[in-house]
């Protein structure tokens, strides 16, 4: 008989953490960060197939949430470190995540609009990452 996912394992996001050189970020409720391959084109010999060899790596994301402090237009474009924890309390474990070198692609100095909550959206790249703590199904 097939066996099928338990539904409970499958984590949400509700329990996510963002930290910023150690300290939590409890304003920011998105995180998301991507790896980019350059992969270089190869045109060999004995093959009707284009192969290809893996060049350099770009790290790129954007972390958003509510406005609390002016924390982010004071640190400028100085490079910090984010960790990202993902949790789930019926998950197999949590997941954390080190991005190195982050550096903001632009600064955000105003973004309201009366009566709404003002929203930070903050875009960057990093220079390398570091798999902290896999989630490992037991």
């Amino acid at each position: 008989m097939a066996q099928y996912l338990d539904p409970g394992r499958v984590i949400m996001g509700t329990f996510g953490q963002i930290f910023i050189e150690g300290i939590w970020q409890s304003n920011l409720n998105h995180l998301e960060a991507n790896v980019e391959a350059d992969k270089r084109e190869l045109n060999l010999v004995g093959t009707d197939y284009t192969v290809f060899k893996l060049g350099r790596k770009k790290g790129t994301g954007t972390m958003s949430g509510y406005k609390v402090t002016s924390e982010m237009i004071s640190r400028g474009f100085q490079k910090f470190n984010i960790i990202h924890k993902l949790e789930d309390p019926e998950a197999y474990g949590f997941e954390r995540i080190q991005l190195n070198g982050c550096m903001v692609d632009k600064i955000q100095l105003a973004n309201w609009t009366a009566g709404e909550e003002v929203v930070e959206e903050t875009a960057f790249t990093f220079e390398s990452y570091e798999l902290l703590d896999p989630i490992v199904a037991s």
